[in-house]
């Protein structure tokens, strides 16, 4: 097994992006809280300033470039949120970014990726169409890969959230977080276990296609199908040559809950209707689980990470308005 990302890593990379991210909020909901009678609080990440919490984690890798390696440029594969914070980190710092993605990345999420000046290549049918790509071109044109989510620095940027959980709730027990790849799960989770190991992290995805899911119960990396949901973000696999994120999430994380369709849709609607906050599918996944009570004993107090709100806002008024969440994701790849 790989080392660990540890505390002091993360610590440090908090201090190195400070100066490029948001430190975002962490509020109570008085709605969640009755409901499980006991605290619940929201860590409003989606308020992060490309929309979601990948700004952390592209900040921290491209800050540790060196000159050469930012003109040559970056290149990732991508389902939206990662690209646009890559887009953004490299534009800063004053190199260029190549995004890869597949045909399932939502229209809003690649054209805003476009918007920030980086070069988009729609590739495939999967994340692993696109990470193919990614892996010729770097190949080619000397790019330097800065992973979504298998990558230390990427793991310790993200982690910087738990860090802040921890202060401004010192008495957390429970944390649900959004899980896809990995490196948020795997960071918040290494933050939060250094610096209250009584609590619990609970990683959350949707009901088909969860690779790390599906690698965890395997005992070891493997493929998934990608289809279509309301949690694009969430999709795609972690690599069958995983080094970090697998092994963290095994050690770390105290339990896997997925959530269906019409849960996550459920969760989009209330993140609005009682929060007040615009929220995509990934970022809806913890409020569906704590809703669906998937969640089987619930200690509190309890932080919520909304990850981003990076949302289709036609797609968004029809989940509002009772949109049949089959219909929104069409059960297909």
């Amino acid at each position: 097994m790989s080392d660990m990302i540890g505390e002091d890593l993360i610590k440090q990379a908090s201090e190195r992006i400070a100066p490029h991210v948001i430190r975002t909020p962490l509020v109570a909901s008085a709605v969640l809280s009755d409901r499980c009678g006991t605290q619940v609080h929201l860590k409003l990440e989606h308020h992060q300033l490309t929309g979601s919490f990948k700004l952390r984690g592209a900040a921290n890798a491209i800050l540790q470039l060196n000159l050469m390696e930012r003109q040559r440029g970056v290149i990732a594969a991508s389902t939206g949120n990662h690209g646009r914070a890559l887009s953004y980190a490299a534009r800063a710092a004053g190199s260029h970014a190549t995004i890869c993605m597949s045909h399932l990345v939502p229209k809003n999420k690649v054209s805003e990726i476009r918007r920030l000046g980086a070069t988009v290549r729609i590739v495939g049918s999967s994340q692993d169409d696109a990470q193919e790509d990614v892996e010729r071109l770097a190949a080619e044109d000397g790019l330097c890969i800065i992973p979504p989510f298998d990558h230390p620095h990427i793991i310790a940027g993200q982690g910087t959230v738990g860090l802040e959980i921890c202060e401004a709730m010192p008495r957390i027990a429970t944390v649900l977080v959004p899980l896809s790849g990995g490196g948020l799960a795997a960071g918040v989770a290494a933050a939060v276990k250094a610096l209250r190991p009584a609590a619990k992290v609970i990683g959350v995805s949707m009901d088909r296609g969860a690779a790390m899911k599906a690698s965890l119960d395997a005992g070891h990396p493997v493929q998934v199908k990608e289809f279509r949901s309301l949690a694009d973000s969430l999709g795609g696999g972690i690599g069958l040559a995983n080094v970090w994120t697998y092994s963290m999430c095994k050690v770390l994380l105290d339990d896997v809950v997925l959530v269906t369709e019409t849960e996550i849709a459920a969760g989009i609607r209330h993140a609005y209707q009682h929060e007040g906050e615009v929220v995509e599918g990934a970022g809806a996944v913890g409020i569906a689980a704590l809703l669906s009570g998937k969640i089987s004993r619930l200690d509190g107090p309890i932080a919520i990470l909304l990850s981003g709100r990076n949302i289709d806002m036609t797609l968004h008024r029809e989940i509002i308005n009772g949109l049949n969440a089959s219909r929104d994701t069409k059960c297909g790849p």
